[in-house]
């Protein structure tokens, strides 16, 4: 019995010991729960900008294509070069005119001969007039006599036929100087198509612009398919061809401010210019123009500073600015539920389920779900849970660093 007895003391002294190391463990545990710091922020409202990313190639605004309007002739110069400027009605080209001068003065003969042909048929006119007064006189005449009976009806009637013969002379003397007008107005429209010719042997800008290509060579035949002798961009104006997706094309506007960055040229602005009124059905991309702002000096002035079309561009368009609640980006935390937050309540955190909205400088907008000044979990929220107690740091007394280990196993 006392054996047996000595056995139970031992057993509940060990129990008792076991009993009071866990609650020892146990203790610590909480205690090290409780002292947990945690990053917190407090909500507020902030201006939230929404922008879209988009990349591109600059590309000319608008291309001009210079083909020669004669074919046939060979190119005697080529007076400019690829990266000139060139203003409206410059000389970029001369074809060989041998065979439109000499067009031009067969025209030229050909319009004195029609003059020539009209001077006849209005001499004419005026000859057949003559014959016809005459031939009016002498029918009065034989008319008059034949009524007192010294003419005979012979005499009348030749000379009835006579008036008739000269009315038709007359007509048909009309209708030879219309014709001969006609003549002469054909003969005038080749002169014109002939020095029409001969200047556009002559190769002019058609606009002010920068050439981007040259294609021609001296000595070669001009042709009016095929490339053309010169391209140039109007103005000089690069822009950017960006394709949007097009769940985000929806919210673009024509000149909505862009900021860019452009290889080489480094960060400038511009504006949304255009918007595609279509989508491509097989990327579902749709495509917008950039026009860059200010660029006058990225044109013309410092070589090294030259847009040039086909670099690569990047950037963002500002689509929309609103004042807004937020909070930090690593704030927001999504399940299967949706997206929350753990909001800090009397040093207890709970979950509070909101709608989110822009992000923007490492803000989150919330639309709903929070008011201005609640306090929420910054940071590693994953790692704490509904009604875990916390000591709240805000954000701008702590460093931006993770949880060491003991806090990490705290967390468990």
């Amino acid at each position: 019995m006392r054996v047996w007895g000595f056995v139970g003391v031992l057993a509940a002294s060990v129990l008792v010991a076991s009993g009071l190391g866990g609650g020892r463990v146990w203790a610590q545990d909480q205690a090290v729960q409780q002292a947990a710091s945690v990053t917190v922020a407090q909500v507020q409202r902030v201006e939230m900008v929404g922008q879209v990313s988009i990349s591109g190639t600059l590309v000319a605004q608008e291309e001009i294509l210079v083909y020669p309007l004669v074919a046939g002739s060979t190119i005697d110069t080529l007076v400019v070069d690829i990266g000139d400027s060139v203003v409206a009605g410059q000389v970029l080209a001369t074809l060989n005119a041998s065979t439109l001068t000499a067009q031009l003065a067969q025209a030229r003969a050909e319009v004195a001969q029609a003059d020539a042909s009209v001077d006849q048929a209005q001499s004419q006119i005026a000859s057949a007039i003559a014959g016809n007064t005459q031939a009016q006189s002498a029918l009065e005449r034989a008319t008059a006599l034949r009524a007192n009976g010294a003419g005979t009806q012979a005499t009348l009637d030749q000379a009835t036929a006579n008036g008739q013969t000269a009315v038709a002379a007359v007509a048909s003397a009309r209708d030879g100087l219309a014709v001969a007008q006609a003549r002469r107005q054909q003969a005038q429209a080749s002169l014109d198509i002939s020095a029409l010719n001969l200047d556009r042997a002559t190769l002019r800008a058609p606009a002010a612009g920068l050439i981007s290509a040259r294609n021609g060579q001296v000595g070669a035949i001009a042709s009016s398919s095929g490339e053309p002798i010169f391209r140039m961009i109007r103005d000089g104006r690069i822009e950017v061809a960006a394709e949007v997706i097009e769940t985000a094309l929806g919210t673009i506007s024509v000149g909505d401010p862009v900021d860019l960055r452009i290889a080489g040229s480094g960060a400038v602005r511009g504006t949304v210019r255009l918007i595609a009124p279509t989508v491509d059905a097989r990327n579902r991309l749709g495509t917008i123009r950039i026009a860059i702002a200010d660029d006058a000096r990225l044109r013309t002035g410092d070589e090294s500073a030259r847009l040039r079309t086909g670099v690569f561009a990047s950037g963002e368009i500002t689509v929309e600015r609103r004042e807004a609640l937020a909070v930090p980006t690593a704030a927001v935390l999504t399940d299967s539920a949706g997206s929350f937050v753990l909001v800090v309540v009397d040093g207890v955190l709970a979950r509070r389920v909101i709608a989110p909205g822009l992000i923007w400088n490492g803000l989150r907008e919330v639309v709903t779900g929070l008011a201005e000044g609640d306090v929420v979990v910054a940071r590693a929220g994953a790692f704490f849970g509904d009604g875990d107690k916390i000591t709240a740091i805000f954000a701008d007394k702590t460093a931006d660093k993770a949880p060491d280990a003991a806090t990490m196993g705290a967390i468990k």
